[in-house]
């Protein structure tokens, strides 16, 4: 009899806090697990958003152009892709050389598909500085970053 009544106080402490986490305001028991349930079904809902919402994210990062620049002897070597097409992103670029005294020796560019950017930039003999790589590739990234808002990509 004692364990009975002991088994019956042990559900009841667990329904309560059953009700105590789902912020449930039931009387009855059976109205305490719909309230549970209906709990779950929107920490479920929320769950999917938040994967979505991480899909969206992931996706953005893999199609956002990817900026390589690279030391060479007399300059740098700047590289950008991306696996969509950029329309106008070329000309954001090229004035971020133009912008920071660099002389374009050698270009390769494809834009059908997707955009491919190579360059071979040197620093302008005038100037006579060495060219810190970090900036050119912050550079070229505010220049994509300044390209999305202009043609308010999806990126």
């Amino acid at each position: 009899m004692v364990s009975r009544e002991h088994k019956k106080a042990a559900l009841h402490d667990k329904l309560q806090l059953l009700r105590s986490v789902t912020n449930s305001h039931a009387k009855k028991d059976s109205s305490i697990i719909i309230d549970a349930s209906n709990y779950i079904e929107e920490l479920k809902q929320k769950i999917e958003i938040l994967n979505q919402d991480i899909a969206r994210s992931s996706s953005y990062q893999n199609s956002w152009p990817m900026v390589t620049v690279d030391t060479l002897e007399k300059g740098v070597q700047v590289n950008v892709y991306s696996e969509r097409s950029c329309p106008g992103l070329l000309v954001f670029v090229l004035k971020v050389f133009e912008e920071l005294s660099l002389n374009v020796l050698e270009a390769r560019v494809s834009c059908t598909g997707s955009f491919q950017l190579e360059a071979l930039g040197v620093e302008n003999e005038e100037n006579g500085e060495s060219i810190d790589t970090h900036i050119v590739k912050q550079a070229v990234l505010q220049a994509i970053e300044d390209w999305s808002e202009s043609n308010d990509q999806e990126y």
